[in-house]
């Protein structure tokens, strides 16, 4: 197959495990997002997640294909949808689109942003990851993803996993890191002693056979931002994360890493 490329033209779009509606949702593309197309078989499309090298189908028609010059030119994204319940974007047909925190603003520039050749006026003022400071608004870009419920898969305020929002708060202060938990737990540098813990390190937690299968924002060394049921503020200590209203531990400490 010639070499394709293309960009998610819709607010979120699953990516699925298999060609079918009925297939797990792995993770989701939010508006902006480039991807290599990989297989096609329509109307699915196996794609590659430029930003995280995630695989999986989608549905060919929530994407626009661009050319390679579009695509590379777009592999470093400054301007992302703010945390805002509406950002509010208009396309040339006067059609309107609602995008999430953390969408990416293709060749953004004077108020525009561009899929290819189709243009969208920006309605309000984006995040500028250029000048993020990870010290500074971390615990408010994590807060705005209070009580947002837990999906498997999920990346929005309106549904939400594990790594989902760590991965999303960390593109808000151009921090790259890769989508699922156990992935994540292989970047970064080891924090050695629960009390070393800074703002903004993820901790990791594992189940009975050793696997990593969950992560969450360290606050300070004694209270940890994680999605279980929904995005929530809980108690951790050495042996793991403590949830008052079930009066026990839910997940069994592993390993602490740093970013920044």
């Amino acid at each position: 197959m010639e070499q394709k490329f293309a960009v998610c033209r819709v607010a979120v779009a699953p990516l699925r495990a298999d060609a079918s509606d009925k297939s797990e949702i792995k993770t989701q593309l939010l508006f902006g997002d480039e991807v290599e197309v990989l297989e096609q078989a329509e109307p699915w499309w196996k794609i590659r997640n430029a930003y995280d090298e995630y695989v999986g189908w989608m549905d060919f028609k929530q994407l626009k294909v661009i050319s390679a010059s579009d695509y590379r030119a777009c592999s470093v994204h400054r301007f992302l949808a703010p945390v805002a319940v509406v950002n509010r974007l208009t396309a040339a047909d006067g059609s309107v689109f609602y995008l999430p925190a953390s969408a990416q603003l293709p060749a953004y520039k004077d108020g525009k942003c561009y899929l290819g050749d189709d243009v969208y006026q920006v309605e309000f003022v984006p995040h500028d990851v250029a000048l993020s400071d990870p010290l500074r608004d971390l615990e408010r870009l994590s807060f705005f993803f209070l009580n947002a419920p837990y999906l498997w898969g999920g990346k929005t305020l309106f549904g939400i996993d594990c790594s989902g929002i760590t991965q999303a708060v960390f593109k808000m202060l151009n921090i790259r890191i890769k989508r699922d938990a156990i992935q994540q737990g292989e970047q970064g540098v080891i924090v050695d002693f629960l009390p070393e813990v800074k703002m903004g390190d993820l901790a990791f937690f594992d189940n009975a056979e050793g696997r990593i299968i969950h992560v969450g924002i360290m606050l300070d060394a004694n209270r940890i931002l994680h999605a279980s049921g929904k995005i929530r503020i809980d108690p951790i200590d050495d042996q793991g994360i403590y949830n008052p209203e079930l009066g026990r531990y839910s997940h069994k400490l592993r390993i602490i890493k740093r970013f920044f």
